[in-house]
This record gives C-alpha cells, sequence and structure tokens, in this order.
C-alpha cells in the first residue's frame, strides 16, 4: 500500500550545506509524493550499499535500469534521500553528546550556528525550543574545550550544558541501520546486491585505516554531496585516472577511513515523528540491552555514554502511538532498564553532511 505524504519539492533548489538558512513551509510549493514498495525497496538497497550501480539495483529489485534511475532521481529531487561519503567520525580523539537548555525560543537560533561547526553533527532542537541536542566530534581535548569551556558560555542564551562521552555504539546488523520501512529486502535480493558498504565505518579500528592524501581532499569534498559520483566524474575533477580512482575510494571504504552514509528526510517517508530516548540501565545488563534496542527496527542510533542517564536512543515513528508503543511493549519490557526521558524533536537541523528535514522551524531572523 503506497505512502502519500507532503513533500517541500522547491528544497531541490538549494544546494545542501551545512550551513545553509533553514527555509520555512511558507517558501515552499508542496506537492504529493507517493512512496510504494519499490521505493521503499530502493531506499533499503541504497542503505545496504549506497554506490551500488542502477544495473545492479534493478536485477535486485526486480525492474528496469532505467526505471531504477528514474525513481532515485525523483527521491533526490524531492529531498527525500541522498546518498554521501564522509570520513570515518568514529576515530575522533573526543566523541561527546552534549544536551544544551536554552532560554525559551532561543534554541533555532543556537541549532543553526552549531550546523555551521565541522566538527558538529547530528544538530536537533526538542519540541519546546529550550533544548538543543548535537554530536561533538573533537580531534584534540583543546578542541572540545574551546567549544565547551570558552564557544557555549558565552551564550548568553544558553542555560545549562551536559555532557556525556560516547563508550560504545551499537551496530543495527549486517544490513542497514536504520530499517523501519515496510517491504524490507529478502536474502536473495540482499544476495544480488553484495556484501554492501553499510558497517565498515564503525568496526574499523584507527590503526587500520589509510592515512588520507593531499588528493583526497578534492575527492572527499565532492562525495560529500553527491556520494554516487561516478569514477568517470571524481577522475575528471582529482586529476586521477578512473582506476586508479576507483581504487582509492574502494580503499577508504573498505579499511574504514571513509563510509557511505543515506541522509534520509524520513518525514517524507511516512515518519515524521523523531525522538530521542536517553536511559539508565544497570550496568550488568547495559550491553544486552543496547544491543537488542539496537536491533530494532525503530532505531536510528543507539551507544552508550558516560553520565546520569548511560544510554541514548534515537528512533523514527509514524506518530505518538507508534512512539508509545515502542517505549512501553519495546524497552519497557527489557530487564534492567529502570529509566527512560523521552524527547521529542522539533526539528532535525543537521544530519552527517547536511540539512535534510529541518523545514518545520521558522526562518531565522
Amino acid at each position: 500500500m503506497p505512502i502519500i505524504v507532503r513533500s517541500a519539492r522547491s528544497m531541490a533548489k538549494h544546494p545542501a550545506s551545512t550551513c545553509e538558512k533553514l527555509p520555512s513551509m511558507a517558501d515552499h510549493a508542496t506537492e504529493t509524493l507517493t512512496v510504494d514498495r519499490l521505493d521503499r525497496q530502493l531506499v533499503h538497497a541504497l542503505l545496504h550499499d549506497g554506490r551500488a550501480p542502477f544495473r545492479t539495483l534493478a536485477a535486485a529489485l526486480g525492474c528496469s535500469e532505467q526505471t531504477i534511475a528514474r525513481r532515485y532521481r525523483r527521491l533526490c529531487d524531492a529531498r527525500a534521500l541522498r546518498v554521501i561519503v564522509l570520513p570515518n567520525p568514529w576515530t575522533a580523539a573526543e566523541r561527546l553528546f552534549l544536551r544544551i537548555s536554552t532560554q525559551p525560543g532561543a534554541a533555532p537560533a543556537l541549532g543553526r550556528a552549531l550546523t555551521r561547526r565541522a566538527d558538529v553533527s547530528w544538530v536537533t532542537v526538542a519540541t519546546g525550543a529550550t533544548e538543543v541536542t548535537c554530536a561533538l566530534r573533537a580531534s584534540s581535548a583543546a578542541d572540545r574545550d574551546a567549544l565547551l569551556l570558552q564557544g557555549l558560555p558565552r551564550a548568553s542564551q544558553v542555560t545549562g550544558v551536559v555532557t556525556l562521552s560516547v563508550l560504545q555504539v551499537h551496530d543495527h546488523g549486517p544490513e542497514t541501520e536504520w530499517h523501519g520501512l515496510p517491504d524490507p529486502l529478502s536474502r536473495e535480493q540482499l544476495r544480488l546486491l553484495g556484501p554492501g558498504t553499510r558497517p565498515h565505518g564503525r568496526r574499523r579500528s584507527q590503526a587500520a585505516q589509510t592515512r588520507f592524501e593531499v588528493e583526497d581532499e578534492e575527492l572527499l569534498r565532492i562525495l560529500a554531496t553527491d556520494g554516487r559520483a561516478s569514477y568517470a566524474r571524481l577522475a575528471a575533477l582529482t586529476g586521477r585516472s578512473e582506476s586508479a580512482t576507483g581504487r582509492r575510494l574502494e580503499r577508504l571504504i573498505d579499511e574504514g577511513s571513509a563510509y557511505l552514509d543515506v541522509e534520509l528526510a524520513t518525514a517524507l517517508l511516512g515518519f515524521p515523528l523523531t525522538a530521542t530516548l536517553w536511559c539508565t540501565v544497570e550496568p550488568a545488563h547495559l550491553e544486552a540491552v543496547g544491543r537488542e534496542v539496537a536491533a530494532y527496527p525503530e532505531t536510528a542510533f543507539v551507544a552508550a555514554t558516560s553520565g546520569r542517564t548511560n544510554l541514548i536512543v534515537s528512533g523514527l515513528f509514524r506518530d505518538g502511538a507508534d512512539l508509545y508503543g515502542f517505549v512501553t511493549r519495546r524497552l519497557g519490557e527489557l530487564p534492567g532498564l529502570r529509566e527512560i526521558e523521552t524527547v521529542p524533536m522539533m526539528a532535525v537541523l543537521k544530519q552527517q553532511g547536511a540539512i535534510m528535514d529541518g523545514v518545520r522551524l521558522p526562518p531565522a531572523a
């Protein structure tokens, strides 16, 4: 059964960037975007391997290469998805989550300011516009302290900061990260797609990684906005041969220096409610609970952290009833889970590489 949602089509006119001005809903003419089984399976396939050729995707999904290319362009034009390649973020010296409390109504402006920082990702504003959550990846303790001890305290609208160190990120299994969409791929379809590229970036140690070369900067700059750019285009823009470009990119991904990410505007795919759940789990159960929750189709990110709460869960839901069922039936039955603070998000301002789904906030003054 198709899912029909409203798409802010004119967002495609704005280049994706980490510091673009967020448009208001009034700025856009909307049209109906019908998301059917083939669209959902295409998203699943791209989550498995974001650079799989159209012919490979078509063979796995049982349709023509032209149809898959057309469906992909349609989803991209609607800003429903974007494939990108990024440096591995999980080797940063300091990996933190920040919960920043603000004066009433000040959170959107602070969130926009944080999106401009290259070392900050996953910027969200909680419902009520009094809290911003973000992930900080600092290359050193000095860089970390520059934001925590100098930048944020000087912001007059900031009333408090809670800092949590990321201790363990729980993978979602061999297929995808978030897999809440209906119509998952069959084992045969996954076999036709090949081994995939999704897990590499989180499972490789820093010592095993390939060092970046000067020529890699331009390569990664291009892939940060178009992770499916052809080897011919990459070669033309970087000055390497196609074969050398292909080998270099494959090595960076295989050894974990870079990884593919599929950024999804999940509201356009029928999941408009994003919530962060700050959980307190008994230490003896923390590992088991983290692994169990990471396997749930509703979860997009699960990690153990320091702090008063020790497990962060980011989930995507169709509505409040869906979230309620997740909290009561999924999490509520897990042994060792003592407390849950559920924080619905007003908007996601920045994912790994760009703004995707922040159109619900008013524009900056």
